[in-house]
């Protein structure tokens, strides 16, 4: 297949220092984790046309599952690899049966980390790495200190964080440049703008933006079953998807109108409200994967900018993005 739109965006840099990337990334979470069974040769497919139509950041994390979605990376690239530019969050702790405990960014921790995802990877460098979440046991200058080591070394070309603080990026920043911050940004989440947003634009930091359809619930998506987390997300439970079915209707209406799907719409919200930064879409299919590019042919003006928010007001949606207790150790909630 034929590289497709590239020609009709501008590509975002990761920072002052990092990679200039495609302002669509595709992350592959879903291919192998969290929202039930995915089919693994349209996983590849999917890959491979996202490759083809232009696409050059691709996100990862060692504990997708557990270590699954990067080997499955590793046979999506192969002749591949220097096409992209990968990006792996590290230091989440699982149990075999998927349960979650804690996150582990000791300097030690960093070193087995990466050594392992090298090898699932199948590659000698990895172009951003960072850690999943803030370790509150481990000051953030260490866990940095420690990527930089490696950087040093040639195992990693770029830093990044995710779900961190302003003061958080400032504190890393000052040890070793970060190229971007991972953070969930949508029309149903826009706390970022307030604090975080302003700090990466004066630091000359960039963002890669994810959960840009709320996880499918501005799309109309629903969890699946037990498998699919969503079913254990505030957002999706009973209560507040019938408190929020009317804005939600309201936004797909307004989608219809304007000739977009409600996933095109969400899209083409995050590029034009935040044109410095990069949207990171979670198709799972090829179908997906075109609806998402079909928002790049139908950019909002900043009239319909300006309308979509009225639609969908800050702070409509009800339900917070993760469960009180997960909410309560994000370091980007404080």
């Amino acid at each position: 297949m034929t590289t497709t739109h590239a020609s009709k965006v501008h590509p975002v840099r990761l920072g002052s220092t990092g990679p200039e990337v495609f302002p669509l990334a595709l992350g592959c979470m879903g291919m192998s984790d969290f929202y039930g069974p995915a089919d693994e040769a349209e996983s590849l497919a999917t890959i491979a046309e996202a490759i083809d139509r232009g696409v050059t950041l691709l996100d990862t994390g060692d504990f997708y599952g557990m270590g699954e979605n990067e080997m499955l990376l590793r046979r999506a690239l192969v002749g591949r690899r220097e096409r992209v530019s990968l990006s792996v969050k590290f230091g989440a702790l699982r149990g075999p049966d998927g349960t979650w405990h804690g996150t582990d960014a000791r300097p030690e921790a960093v070193a087995n980390f990466v050594t392992y995802s090298l090898r699932r990877l199948g590659t000698d460098v990895i172009d951003v790495y960072r850690p999943a979440r803030l370790d509150p046991k481990v000051p953030i200058e260490d866990t940095v200190g420690a990527i930089k080591d490696l950087v040093d070394k040639g195992y990693v070309r770029h830093i990044g964080l995710s779900e961190v603080s302003a003061d958080t990026v400032r504190r890393a920043s000052a040890v070793h440049p970060i190229v971007d911050v991972q953070i969930e940004y949508s029309l149903a989440s826009r706390a970022p703008e307030s604090k975080l947003f302003p700090t990466l634009k004066e630091l000359g930091i960039s963002a890669t933006l994810y959960g840009v359809l709320s996880r499918g619930l501005l799309s109309g998506s629903k969890p699946t079953g037990p498998t699919d987390y969503r079913a254990h997300l505030p957002r999706f439970n009973a209560d507040n998807q019938q408190a929020n079915a009317a804005a939600i209707e309201r936004l797909q209406q307004f989608a219809r109108d304007t000739g977009r799907t409600p996933a095109q719409l969400c899209v083409a919200w995050v590029l034009a409200r935040q044109p410095e930064f990069v949207a990171l879409v979670g198709s799972r299919t090829r179908n997906q994967l075109r609806e998402a590019f079909g928002a790049l042919d139908k950019p909002l003006s900043d009239g319909e900018v300006k309308e979509v928010e009225s639609v969908l007001t800050r702070g409509s949606i009800a339900g917070d993005r993760y469960p009180t207790p997960m909410m309560s150790h994000l370091d980007s909630e404080r």
